[in-house]
């Protein structure tokens, strides 16, 4: 300790010689130092620690059910009963349930016909299904090829309804709210629901709706996703790796402890009594979704994870669109629980234990916590203790916790295990625009209801390979740049030279290639670029 320190003066004194620093100026910096920064940090590394023990608990958790499950082989089909709907003699197609199917649009001219296509080929008795797109684009050429298409697969045979309504008021939740409240709704027992950029296969509610047939207390049947772009570029690579994660994990876990996770808001089936007694969908927040999904869990509902069945959808593959939904999954979850939280606390259909983990597990860890540790602790307080020496960074939590905490991450996809370092580095710089959204939602600030469409390219990139070069740039340069990234990579890099000069522990190994990452995503250059017309 006493080397370091003897260093830090010697670094001090040159400071002061070079720039012609007086020395009651060094002394009241000394002073603050010691009295104020180095405690403040000692704190900072202190609560970080402690974030990144709680995270890596939850890791644990999760990894350790979801290997049981597979050890073990405790599969839905296992817990629940689920025996195929096939067509009685005597009652005909009458012993399949009226399923009603949902997809909800907006100006999603690359995706609808993929989507509507999808849903009318589902292998169900054709007079017990219907199919009611929910069509709010403002953009009226979109609207009539989406009305075309649903005429088109009308003409075949199919009972298809075009719903549209005057206005978008609660967007997604909005227009759900408005298709339920149709007539030909009331004689539908279950619905399912899927996003314009989803394609689920025929067999889908062949292998989802008999876990709600035989069961009465399941109120949702939840499957996993199949990205058809995975590939596309290395910002879809990492994301897939996320998202694989996610469902082979958390949902699974979540399913296989307290029947409980999040509904992902498409590739569903819901009882709709369950959505009924839950109270409907409600426009509050930005995650719709997971709103109704605790709701009906507080209510004594049990959910149920199906990652056999797999519905192909679509990553966000330009840097835009992956931004503002990270902005609307962060914020959404974190403005829920600032309103929810309470009502939690007093349900009285669900365990101690159950409303434990909602809160604790699958709000506060997962959708705060995890948020706030990855970025203020590898991004900020590690890189600034390299001017404080004094302040001890134990091997444990800067070296051991966080490699095992990315190794939990990659067995989702392992194939794209020698993804892993750019996924970390990645995930980092994400972490600051995930930071600023969770407390934009903890405080229900300005963007907390802010709502943009994911933008879905579809088969334009397939269907146009040649593109003619443009004499000038189809975009304005500035738009690229991200100003707090760019900042954080400055920061970043002065870290890493002062660390690099000074010597002694080698942090400038990780410091630089994050300041990089920054530096790359701050001028936009990551993910598809789509030219524009003029």
């Amino acid at each position: 300790m006493a080397t370091t320190e003897a260093v830090q003066r010697a670094y001090e004194i040159l400071f002061s010689v070079a720039f012609g620093v007086p020395d009651e100026v060094l002394l009241i910096w000394r002073k603050a130092r010691e009295v104020v920064l180095v405690p403040v940090m000692k704190v900072a590394v202190f609560v970080c620690l402690v974030m990144s023990v709680m995270i890596f608990i939850e890791k644990v958790f999760m990894g350790a059910v979801s290997l049981y499950v597979k050890v073990f082989r405790r599969k839905p089909e296992k817990i629940y009963k689920c025996e195929p709907l096939r067509e009685d003699v005597e009652m005909g197609t009458s012993v399949f349930p009226l399923v009603l199917v949902q997809v909800p649009m907006y100006n999603e001219k690359e995706v609808y016909k993929l989507s509507i296509g999808a849903a009318c080929n589902l292998s169900w008795p054709s007079d017990r299904i219907i199919i009611q797109v929910l069509d709010d684009s403002t953009d009226p050429a979109i609207k009539e090829l989406v009305r075309s298409e649903c005429e088109k697969w009308q003409s075949k045979g199919k009972n298809i309804k075009y719903e549209t309504r005057n206005n978008r008021n609660g967007y997604k939740a909005g227009a759900l709210k408005e298709g339920m409240k149709h007539s030909y709704v009331n004689m539908c027992d279950y619905v399912a629901m899927f996003d314009a950029d989803f394609q689920p296969s025929p067999d889908f509610l062949m292998r989802t709706v008999p876990f709600l047939v035989h069961n009465d207390n399941v109120a949702l049947v939840q499957a996993r996703w199949k990205f058809v772009n995975a590939h596309e570029c290395l910002m879809t690579r990492v994301q897939e790796m996320s998202m694989d994660y996610h469902f082979k994990v958390e949902q699974e876990s979540g399913s296989s402890t307290f029947a409980f996770f999040g509904f992902n808001g498409t590739a569903g089936v819901w009882r709709i009594k369950a959505i009924s007694d839950a109270g409907g969908w409600k426009d509050r927040t930005t995650v719709e979704d997971m709103d109704l999904a605790v709701r009906a869990s507080l209510g004594g509902w049990k959910f149920v994870y199906v990652g056999d069945v797999k519905v192909k959808s679509e990553l966000p593959s330009t840097l835009k669109a992956y931004r503002y939904q990270q902005h609307r999954w962060s914020c959404g979850p974190a403005n829920l629980f600032r309103k929810m939280a309470w009502e939690i606390i007093n349900a009285e259909k669900v365990s101690c234990w159950k409303k434990f983990y909602v809160i604790y597990n699958f709000f506060f860890v997962r959708r705060i916590i995890a948020h706030y540790v990855t970025f203020f602790f590898y991004c900020i307080v590690i890189p600034l203790a390299v001017f404080f020496p004094e302040v001890y960074l134990p091997k444990w939590g800067v070296v051991y916790i966080p490699t095992a905490i990315t190794l939990f991450n990659s067995v989702g996809t392992p194939s794209s295990i020698h993804l892993i370092v750019f996924w970390v580095l990645f995930e980092n710089v994400m972490s600051l625009h995930r930071c600023k959204a969770v407390f934009i939602g903890l405080l229900e600030a300005g963007r907390a209801n802010e709502w943009v469409v994911t933008e879905k390219l579809g088969d334009m990139l397939k269907t146009k390979p040649e593109i003619s070069v443009p004499k000038r740039f189809q975009f304005k340069f500035w738009e690229r740049f991200h100003v707090l990234e760019l900042v954080v990579s400055v920061f970043l890099l002065l870290c890493g030279i002062y660390n690099f000069v000074k010597g002694g522990d080698h942090y400038f190994i990780y410091i630089f290639p994050q300041s990089i990452s920054f530096f790359i995503m701050g001028i936009g250059y990551v993910g598809t670029f789509i030219p524009r017309d003029k």
